[in-house]
C-alpha cells in the first residue's frame, strides 16, 4: 500500500521478519491438512461418515453425496451470557438459509462460555484467562469430526472469541465468520451507574439500591454496553475481516441483525473449497491483519485484555507479536473514539455516530491500517469502511459518512490524543500494560509507598479501615498466569477510585489484569515476570516507594532488593473447580506471550 503509514510498515515488515520460520510452518501444515480433508467422502470410511449424517434428516442426502458445502457450526450459547442467550434461536435459522443456497447446516460442537461480569470478584474469576485454552480445545473437539466445508463461530464476549480463534486456527482451512449477536439497547447512563457503585464502596447505599442500579444496566439479551473486552473483540473481528462487514453493533432481534447473519451464510457457502472464491481462516489471519487488529484496539481505546489475546491468537497463527509492537504502534495511531468507561457513550452511541464503518475508513485513508487483506465480506478491508443498512427488505452496504458526534468519535485530522493510549512500561519492577487513554494526564505519573495485597479483600478491609487514606500505590501480587489463573481485579475499581476523588495519588501495580473496564485510575497491569517464581513485585515490602510514569514508561521502586527473599504465596485455594486447573497453572507462560498453557505446551 503506496500510503501505509511508515511506522505501521516497520513494526508489520518487523512481525514478518519474525515470525518468517514459524508462519511458513503454520501454513505449510495447513495446506496439507486442507488436501488430505478437501473431499469427506473419501477422508472419511462409509461408517464414520453415516455416523456424522445419521441426525440430519432431509439432509442427509446432501452431505453424504456433498452435493453442496456443509458448513460447521460452533457456539457458545447459554442463557447465563446475556450476548449469548440469542445464539439459542440461530442454528435452525441457519439450516434454513443454508439449503436457499444448495449448502447444509450443524451444529459441529458447543463451547464453554462464561461471563466475567458475573465471576467479578468471585472465585470463578481464576478460571477466566484459562477458559480461552478450554474453548480453543472445545472447538477443535468439534471441528476433529471432518464433515465441514466451513465454519460459523457463534461467540462475543471476552476469552470466547480469542478462544474460539485459537481453535479455528488450528483448522485453518476451513473459512470461517465469526457472526455476533450485538449489544443489548442502552440502559441507564453510565455515569449513574458509577456513582451509585461509588456511594455503594463508601457504605452511603444499600445492596438493593446498588442491585437496582445495575439491573437497570444489564437488562436484556445483547453485550453488555459498555467498551471493554467483548465489544473490543467484535471491533477486532471488523479490522481482520472475520465479520460480514459492518455486523458488530447491531442490536439483537432487529431485521438488520437478521439479514446479517442469513449473509453471513450464503457468504459461507460461497467461499468454500469447492468455489472460485476460495477464503481459509490461515490466509485471513496473517501479519498484516493482526497488526490491523492492534491498531483498531489503540484506535477505539478498546481492552488491554486483548495485549494478552492479540499474542496468543497470533501465535495459533504462527505470527509472533509483542508488547514493543503494541507501543510502537500506540506511539503512531491516534485516539479516535471516546466510548464508555473512556467516555459519557455506549457502544450503542458510538454505532450511532459511525461506529467501526468511519473508524475504518479514517484509519485506511491515513494509511494506518492494512487495505490488502483477505476478507470473509469483500475484495478487501475496504468493504468494512461501510455501514450495513435494509434496502427494503434487501441487505444493502453503503458509506458512513462522517461523524455523528465528535464528542464520541473523530477523524484522523483531529483526534481525542495524538496516541492510541495503551503504553509499555518497564523498569527493574519488569515490563507492564498502562492504558492511558482512560486517564487524566496530570495522573500519568504516580510516585508513592506502596502497600502491597494479595487478596481484593484485604484491599477493601483496609480501605474500610482508612489505611488508604494516603497517597498510595496499591500492589496486587501473586496474581498471574501460574499464580492463580490471572483474574481480573474490578473489585478494586470503586475503592481507589473512591480513594482518588478524595485527593490521593493512587495507582495500582499488578501481575493480574483489570481489561478494558479499568477506568480512570493509573495502572500497571499483567506484570511480567509475574510474582511467583521470583519476579521483582515478590521482592516488594511494604512502604517501598514505586514510581508508574507513563509518559516516560517506567514502573520501577527506589527499594535496594539486595538481600533480600522473595515473599512466598499463600497455598493455591480449592473450590469452584480450580484444583482442576492445575496443570493449566503449571504450564502457562507469561502475559506477554498470552498467558496460555496450551500454546506454550503445544510448542506454539
Amino acid at each position: 500500500m503506496s500510503n501505509l503509514h511508515p511506522t505501521v510498515s516497520r513494526v508489520t515488515d518487523r512481525i514478518i521478519e519474525r515470525s518468517r520460520d514459524s508462519r511458513r510452518r503454520y501454513l505449510e501444515l495447513m495446506d496439507a491438512e486442507g488436501e488430505r480433508h478437501a473431499d469427506r467422502n473419501v477422508a472419511l470410511p462409509c461408517s464414520n461418515l453415516a455416523h456424522g449424517f445419521a441426525a440430519m434428516e432431509q439432509d442427509k442426502a446432501s452431505i453424504a453425496t456433498r452435493r453442496g458445502p456443509n458448513i460447521g457450526v460452533i457456539t457458545a450459547y447459554n442463557d447465563t451470557i446475556s450476548a449469548h442467550q440469542p445464539y439459542g434461536a440461530y442454528p435452525p435459522q441457519m439450516k434454513v438459509w443454508a439449503r436457499e443456497v444448495g449448502a447444509t447446516c450443524q451444529v459441529a460442537g458447543s463451547t464453554p462460555a462464561m461471563c466475567d461480569g458475573v465471576t467479578q470478584g468471585t472465585d470463578g474469576m481464576e478460571l477466566s484467562l484459562f477458559s480461552r485454552d478450554v474453548i480453543a480445545l472445545s472447538t477443535t473437539v468439534g471441528l476433529s469430526h471432518a464433515m465441514y466445508d466451513s465454519v460459523a463461530m457463534l461467540g462475543i464476549c471476552d476469552k470466547i472469541v480469542p478462544g474460539l480463534l485459537i481453535g479455528g486456527l488450528r483448522f485453518g482451512w476451513l473459512p470461517t465468520v465469526f457472526i455476533p449477536s450485538g449489544p443489548m439497547p442502552s440502559g441507564i447512563a453510565n455515569k449513574e451507574k458509577q456513582r451509585v457503585r461509588q456511594l455503594y464502596a463508601e457504605g452511603k447505599a444499600s445492596r438493593a439500591e446498588l442491585l437496582d442500579s445495575e439491573a437497570k444496566s444489564y437488562h436484556s439479551p445483547g453485550t453488555c454496553t459498555f467498551y471493554g473486552t467483548a465489544n473490543s473483540n467484535q471491533m477486532m473481528m471488523e479490522l481482520m475481516g472475520l465479520h460480514m462487514p459492518g455486523a458488530a453493533f447491531v442490536n439483537p432481534g432487529t431485521p438488520l441483525r437478521q439479514a446479517l447473519t442469513r449473509a453471513a451464510v450464503h457468504r459461507l457457502a460461497a467461499i468454500t473449497r469447492d468455489g472460485n472464491d476460495y477464503r481459509p481462516l490461515s490466509r485471513c489471519v496473517d501479519e498484516k491483519a493482526v497488526v490491523n487488529a492492534a491498531v483498531g484496539l489503540l484506535a477505539t481505546g478498546g481492552s488491554t485484555n486483548h495485549a494478552i489475546h492479540i499474542p496468543a491468537f497470533a501465535r495459533a497463527a504462527g505470527v509472533i507479536i509483542d508488547w514493543n509492537d503494541l507501543d510502537e504502534l500506540s506511539q503512531a495511531v491516534p485516539l479516535l473514539a471516546r466510548v464508555y468507561p473512556n467516555g459519557a457513550g455506549d457502544v450503542n452511541h458510538f454505532h450511532a455516530a459511525g461506529g467501526i464503518g468511519f473508524v475504518i475508513g479514517e484509519l485506511l485513508d491515513a494509511g494506518l491500517a492494512h487495505r490488502d487483506i483477505v476478507t470473509v465480506g469483500g475484495d478487501d478491508l475496504g468493504a468494512y469502511a461501510q455501514e450495513p443498512w435494509l434496502d427494503g427488505e434487501a441487505l444493502a452496504w453503503r458509506d458512513a459518512g462522517p461523524s455523528g458526534d465528535e464528542e464520541m468519535l473523530r477523524p484522523v485530522a483531529n483526534p481525542f490524543m495524538a496516541d492510541g493510549g495503551m503504553r509499555l512500561v518497564e523498569g527493574n519492577l519488569g515490563r507492564a500494560t498502562f492504558k492511558t487513554s482512560a486517564v487524566d494526564p496530570d495522573r500519568w505519573t504516580i510516585e508513592a509507598p506502596c502497600r502491597i495485597f494479595e487478596r481484593q479483600e484485604d484491599v477493601a478491609h483496609a480501605f474500610t479501615a482508612g489505611e488508604l487514606d494516603r497517597d498510595v500505590v496499591v500492589v496486587m501480587r501473586f496474581q498471574g498466569p501460574r499464580a492463580n489463573g490471572m483474574p481480573e481485579l474490578h473489585k478494586l475499581t470503586p475503592v481507589l477510585g473512591v480513594l482518588q476523588d478524595r485527593g490521593y495519588r493512587v495507582a495500582l501495580v499488578t501481575d493480574g489484569r483489570m481489561s478494558g473496564a479499568s477506568g480512570k485510575v493509573p495502572a500497571a497491569i499483567h506484570v511480567s515476570p509475574e510474582a511467583l517464581g521470583g519476579g521483582p513485585l515478590a521482592y516488594l515490602r511494604d512502604g517501598d516507594v514505586v514510581r508508574l510514569c507513563a509518559t516516560r514508561g517506567e514502573v520501577s521502586t527506589t527499594a535496594d532488593f539486595t538481600g533480600r527473599e522473595p515473599a512466598s504465596m499463600r497455598e493455591v485455594e480449592l473450590g469452584t473447580g480450580r484444583e482442576l486447573y492445575g496443570m493449566f497453572r503449571v504450564g502457562a507462560d507469561e502475559a506477554e506471550k498470552g498467558g496460555s498453557a496450551m500454546l506454550a505446551l503445544g510448542g506454539l
